[in-house]
């Protein structure tokens, strides 16, 4: 049996999508004579005579601070509610960006009870953006929202589509990027492109090229793997303007840009990428909800300056 079933049993009425929380946190041990190890797989397979060890943490609302921090409301109800994400904006809080996240933000919007909802140092998010990817999110205020907008991304039945900038044009214009994705075997912090990681699909489509220069992308995912589109891309030789971690551009590209007047180091100072549509069935209503919301100022620029130089 999966371990976060199996738990889920032995410890109710803690839910099953709290106990998965604590097992991807590290909290969850499995204490065998000369072979204990931390469990960080929800779908770890339990054997008799296994003994597990749980380390709670405090309380979500006595170690995350609510703060009134401004958020582009697209939707709310009782059940979840729909944010436009700015760049810049942690998703949750982490070694390094303790505040200001939108944990903190719907912490202090929502009130305290979502701080028991999903993972302890995550309540309420069901997914997630990068700190420098801008757009469209959707966060959980019951627990019935939580379970059904995680089943909805875990059966890939929600609509995601993006913008991005990249360096370069894609060919063929149009195409799909299969290749799974893992930890990148030199820098922990980074993905690449693995055999052995988890299986990642991007759809990808060249909306307008700039000069045989660089291009803007729309990608749809059929997967969500962590850094997804910017590992995608760069894979194909084509990585998004702007990012600091997979966008190492061709010299003789910005050199180009440059001499038609495009100062990319200036006008992308983050990854040119942002979530511009959300759609998917209200976990709790079955109603369809869809949003769009166009790239930001910083982008627009950026696209504009490229046009001009076209």
């Amino acid at each position: 049996m999966r371990l976060d079933k199996w738990l889920a049993g032995e410890l109710a009425p803690m839910s099953r999508s709290r106990l998965r929380g604590l097992i991807e946190e590290g909290r969850v041990r499995l204490t065998a004579p000369g072979a204990a190890q931390t469990i960080a797989e929800a779908d770890h397979a339990v054997k008799p005579g296994d003994v597990y060890e749980i380390r709670l943490p405090p309380p979500a609302g006595t170690d995350i601070a609510p703060q009134r921090i401004a958020l582009d409301i697209l939707y709310e109800d009782d059940d979840l509610i729909v944010i436009n994400k700015p760049a810049g904006m942690v998703v949750h809080p982490a070694p390094g960006n303790s505040e200001g996240t939108l944990v903190n933000a719907l912490l202090a919007h929502c009130g305290p009870g979502i701080a028991e909802i999903g993972s302890t140092r995550r309540p309420g998010i069901v997914h997630r953006l990068d700190k420098d990817t801008s757009g469209i999110m959707v966060a959980a205020k019951s627990e019935a929202a939580y379970m059904g907008l995680v089943a909805l991304f875990a059966e890939h039945d929600i609509e995601r589509q993006y913008q991005a900038v990249v360096w370069g044009v894609p060919n063929p214009l149009e195409g799909r990027i299969e290749a799974a994705i893992g930890r990148h075997t030199g820098d922990r912090k980074k993905m690449a492109v693995a055999a052995r990681g988890k299986p990642a699909v991007t759809h990808y489509r060249v909306a307008r090229a700039f000069a045989g220069l660089a291009s803007l992308v729309e990608c749809r995912l059929e997967t969500g793997r962590t850094h997804q589109i910017r590992v995608h891309m760069a894979s194909i030789g084509h990585p998004i303007i702007g990012d600091a971690t997979y966008g190492r551009a061709r010299p003789e590209r910005r050199r180009r840009l440059e001499a038609l007047g495009v100062d990319v180091g200036n006008l992308a100072r983050r990854q040119a990428l942002h979530a511009r549509i959300l759609g998917f069935r209200h976990p709790v209503t079955g109603q369809h909800l869809y949003f769009e919301r166009d790239f930001p100022s910083d982008m627009h620029d950026l696209i504009t300056a490229l046009a001009k130089a076209n």
